[in-house]
């Protein structure tokens, strides 16, 4: 049987990579299954936020579920439920269908990661951790790297239908390791599930920001999405009131009294929120603003991933050489000055610039997400991991969903200033300087860390504590 440190996170990272793959091939496929399911690109949003937004809502319960049932079996059924999904999502003949079988891919992936990433932070030593993370993203940045030109390859030459197939045999893959290698662990020790603020917090996410991505579209009348805005509002208001009054809360808001944790979860939701964007705004402006193929398109689009992929074998020695707070600070305004960068390309712009830009700004976008999710768990207490790990979890997917709906919200915002339904080339421009504006904001919160945050997971020595020792 293989061993070692690295062993473990690349078996879940079989889990990652699948769903990776799925997430890029539909960004680059997304005018292709729009033209054939006969709907506004725009509207197509709803495919990436109602995935996103199952992943929000079931997430919380992936640590009880694994604590209760076992982390093996979790994961292997999680497996199973987004390849499933896939299936679906490949014979689906509409908009709404479709985004259906996206919301079962979620119910899939809603277990899949967070339980993999648990399996993970109650195997792996604190000293240990930012390399088992790095190892851990590793294959799973393989599908960004191929994924938008294996995407744009078949949904020129072929047909988009068969990306999400091609799950399959990953899927049964990855059950197959699963079941051989990952640990079937248990927690006896465990809070009762809050059935009360599961459903709290789950009916107020989804129907908030729901509510949010349908806003200025076609998707349903004024009146009921500001309802829908509304309800969602106060559902979460009463959830953080319910939060308050027990010891166990489905999302333990009192863990964000730990100032490195709420960095990751607050400061990372913006910044998460804007990039977030970008597998959305992208693909559409290629394609519908200067016309490229799904192929032309998807073999510029996963520049952004192998620079992500770079980035993987320096995160530590960057981390050990400068601390979180460094890094964190400069790398955020780096990450949306390359972002803003994006609303300069033009048709005439040289693909090999382009592809430079997206390289580039994807190893700071990357080392970002990785210091990131590594600060967020340097003063966690171990038996608080779980439920850390949930909350993280949930703050990620939905600064997703918020970011789609806010780029979409700005092209249909132009859209309507000007009277009509078509996509303009000043549209994306306008869309990426705002995105790269709300990814900026995220250093308000980098910068109120203290110098010596998070040292012990990345190793960092201040200058004065090594001149002391060399005295």
């Amino acid at each position: 049987m293989p061993s070692g440190p690295l062993f473990l996170p690349l078996v879940i990272a079989s889990a990652l990579l699948m769903e990776n793959i799925d997430g890029t091939v539909i960004a680059t496929s997304l005018p292709a299954i729009a033209g054939d399911l006969g709907v506004n690109p725009i509207n197509l949003k709803l495919a990436f936020t109602s995935y996103l937004l199952t992943l929000a809502v079931l997430i919380p319960i992936s640590g009880w579920c694994a604590d209760r049932f076992g982390s093996r079996t979790v994961f292997r059924a999680a497996i199973a439920v987004f390849t499933l999904g896939s299936i679906a999502c490949g014979f689906t003949t509409t908009l709404y269908g479709f985004v259906a079988a996206r919301a079962l891919q979620g119910a899939g992936g809603a277990m899949m990661v967070p339980v993999g990433r648990l399996i993970l932070l109650r195997t792996v030593p604190k000293n240990d951790l930012v390399r088992a993370l790095t190892y851990l993203t590793m294959p799973a940045l393989i599908g960004p790297v191929f994924g938008p030109m294996l995407g744009g390859f078949i949904t020129t030459y072929f047909h988009w239908r068969w990306i999400f197939w091609i799950n399959v045999p990953i899927g049964i893959v990855g059950i197959a390791l699963a079941t051989r290698f990952i640990p079937e662990l248990r927690e006896d020790d465990r809070p009762p599930l809050d059935l009360v603020g599961f459903a709290l917090s789950g009916l107020g996410l989804s129907t908030l920001v729901f509510g949010l991505t349908a806003a200025g579209g076609q998707v349903m009348p004024a009146l009921p999405d500001a309802g829908l805005i509304v309800a969602g509002a106060v559902l979460m208001f009463l959830y953080v009131r319910h939060a308050g009054r027990i010891e166990a809360p489905i999302l333990d808001l009192k863990l964000l009294q730990l100032r490195t944790y709420r960095t990751s979860v607050i400061g990372g939701f913006f910044f998460r929120a804007g990039v977030g964007a970008i597998p959305f705004l992208l693909p559409l402006m290629l394609q519908v603003g200067f016309g490229l193929t799904p192929f032309e398109s998807g073999s510029l689009t996963f520049a952004s991933a192998a620079g992500a992929l770079c980035m993987k074998f320096t995160a530590a020695p960057i981390l050990r050489r400068f601390g979180f707070r460094r890094v964190l600070v400069s790398n955020t305004l780096l990450s949306a000055l390359f972002l803003a960068g994006s609303a300069l390309f033009t048709q005439t712009t040289p693909h090999l610039m382009i592809f430079a830009v997206l390289l580039i700004g994807g190893f700071f976008r990357s080392l970002q997400f990785t210091s990131l999710n590594a600060v967020a768990y340097a003063d966690v207490p171990q038996g608080a991991m779980s439920r850390a790990s949930s909350f993280s979890s949930v703050a990620q997917q939905l600064s997703g969903s918020v970011g789609i709906a806010f780029a979409a919200i700005v092209l249909q915002s132009m859209q309507t200033v000007r009277g009509d339904h078509l996509i303009h080339i000043g549209d994306f421009r306008v869309a990426f300087v705002l995105v790269s504006l709300l990814t900026a904001s995220s250093v308000l919160m980098n910068i109120r860390l203290a110098r010596d945050a998070g040292d012990e997971v990345s190793g960092y020595v201040p200058a004065a504590a090594n001149r002391r020792v060399a005295s």
